[in-house]
């Protein structure tokens, strides 16, 4: 059975929360008063969607959305699922997809595909976590947090076989075959 050995910080609760701070601030210079429709991506980005919507100053609308190309492992399964759609239409509305991690792009490719032919206003896309040199599917990721090596992360709503999700920071787990 497969654990995690050890789990090194890489990324402080302040780290993190001082760059939420300036992302929500850009994102709200982005739309002014005009609102935003943010999209959560379940599981992992609700802690990110949380703390963002709070340093947003532009009117919030939030729903949420579980879409995955991962199983219980540490690898995309390549496979794209919605398990979990939105409550209401976007057509005609500004959409914000935040998502706690990019790494191949395959999710988030098709994801914004499938949201683009519902008509919203705009569409932009926002990560805390970005690995770019994983990526075999081309996405444009409006708003970053940080960009990380290719090492599996835990913590801050990023998890291992459901586990460690609430860590306050984000730390590089050591796996354990």
């Amino acid at each position: 059975m497969t654990k995690i050995k050890q789990i090194n910080i890489h990324l402080t609760e302040e780290q993190v929360n001082q760059r939420i701070a300036e992302m929500g601030a850009e994102i709200s210079k982005a739309y002014g008063d005009e609102p935003v429709y943010l999209i959560c991506i379940l599981k992992g980005s609700v802690f990110f969607t949380c703390e963002l919507a709070k340093r947003i100053t532009s009117p919030v609308e939030i729903d949420f959305m579980c879409v995955s190309s991962y199983g219980s492992g540490t690898k995309s399964s390549g496979v794209v699922k919605i398990s979990k759609d939105l409550d209401v239409s976007i057509e005609g509305k500004n959409v914000l997809v935040v998502e706690d991690i990019i790494d191949s792009g395959r999710t988030l490719s098709y994801l914004l595909h499938n949201l683009s032919t519902r008509k919203p206003k705009s569409l932009k896309l926002c990560t805390l976590l970005d690995k770019p040199e994983r990526r075999v599917c081309e996405v444009n990721v409006d708003y970053i947090g940080f960009q990380i090596p290719d090492k599996f992360v835990v913590g801050y709503g990023l998890d291992y076989d459901q586990l460690y999700r609430n860590l306050p920071y984000i730390g590089f787990a050591e796996i354990e075959e």
